[in-house]
């Protein structure tokens, strides 16, 4: 693989709730990292609403690419390439993005590279201060794990990518949003339910383990068995409005509720992983990516099955993306798109590039 040194690139993410533009050099080097969430928008509602998303990206896009450029010191005659995420994610919101980019690309005679939001995730755990010598090794198996994606993933060498894993309803970012709308506890729910559980008996309530072939995942029937149980422990039948059970519960059925949920959710996922490994004895590192990498339970049950597996053999090493980077943000975007461009990946016409609201990260 050619590196190209001193590759500055503007990354543009807006698939979902984040605005985000980053200048990232060489695919690791951040540069700038401009974000502006719409968390606060969307806590009174429990979840985000598209229409809003969209609206808040188009006030938000200019200023927070602007800022990008600022801070990274940059001026366009600086800045080799454009990235943005063309797929997948909310459809008014990626419409944003793309059509900020295109125009961009056009206006400055940039190059415009689209890139998968998976993709940039995964690459999060490339992105460095410029110092890091210490990157994942290939082949590697990577867990996706966000709001909207529960995946394995086996990657041979950069830019390629086979589905192993998937999830065959909720993704387990979703399931913590549901969990914690049951509890009473704010949006999101990871970080929250995250919170709650430090304070929570983890093993009070016992949870099923879907049964899911091969390395599939399920979390739909976890979600349910919550509700079930908060049900019982509370005595009333399960035809009671599930968003009223939060006013019958004390903060520690809350906290106890939130660990062993949690518990149940990391080891379920753990558990898929330390199989994926088995299958795949050559992998040589995992890395975990998306916003529920920032799980600080997940962190700790990675690393101790990936040090377990080790004895004696060649070192497997678990990577996470540093805290700031597990979310949305335009920093993966720019690493995902320079790892592309070295694996030769071609341009994208900026007049004629589509958006995927659904795709595949192997297509």
């Amino acid at each position: 693989m050619v590196y190209n040194k001193g590759m500055k690139i503007l990354g543009i993410e807006t698939s979902c709730d984040e605005t985000a533009a980053a200048v990232v050099e060489d695919g690791v080097k951040i540069l700038s990292n401009v974000v502006v969430s719409q968390i606060d928008i969307f806590a009174a509602y429990g979840g985000v609403i598209p229409e809003v998303a969209a609206r808040s990206h188009l006030e938000a896009m200019l200023p927070v690419v602007d800022k990008a450029l600022e801070d990274a010191h940059c001026d366009w005659g600086d800045i080799d390439a454009i990235a943005v995420t063309h797929a997948p994610g909310l459809l008014g919101s990626l419409l944003v993005g793309t059509l900020t980019a295109r125009t961009l690309a056009i206006l400055h005679n940039k190059p415009l590279y689209a890139v998968h939001h998976l993709k940039s995730h995964v690459y999060a755990n490339w992105i460095s201060d410029g110092q890091k010598d210490d990157f994942p090794s290939f082949p590697l198996l990577a867990l996706v794990v966000s709001g909207g994606h529960t995946q394995i993933l086996y990657m041979p060498g950069h830019n390629q990518f086979e589905i192993i894993g998937t999830t065959h309803d909720d993704a387990v970012g979703e399931c913590f949003d549901k969990v914690a709308k049951i509890l009473g506890l704010p949006y999101p729910g990871g970080p929250s339910i995250s919170k709650a559980a430090s304070s929570g008996d983890a093993d009070k309530y016992k949870l099923p383990h879907p049964k899911v072939a091969g390395l599939d995942f399920s979390f739909s029937g976890l979600k349910t068995a919550v509700l079930r149980t908060v049900q019982k422990e509370l005595g009333v039948p399960i035809s009671y409005p599930s968003h009223q059970l939060k006013d019958l519960l004390s903060a520690q059925q809350v906290n106890d509720f939130a660990a062993s949920f949690q518990k149940t959710a990391v080891a379920i996922l753990v558990e898929k992983l330390k199989k994926a490994l088995e299958q795949y004895p050559d992998a040589k590192s995992v890395v975990v990516a998306g916003g529920v990498s920032a799980n600080a339970e997940l962190k700790k049950q990675v690393h101790e099955m990936v040090s377990s597996l080790a004895s004696g053999e060649p070192e497997i090493r678990a990577y996470f993306p540093a805290l700031s980077l597990a979310g949305d943000n335009g920093a993966m975007v720019g690493a995902a798109c320079y790892f592309e461009i070295q694996s030769g990946v071609e341009p994208v016409d900026p007049y004629s590039l589509n958006i995927y609201p659904r795709i595949s990260i192997e297509s």
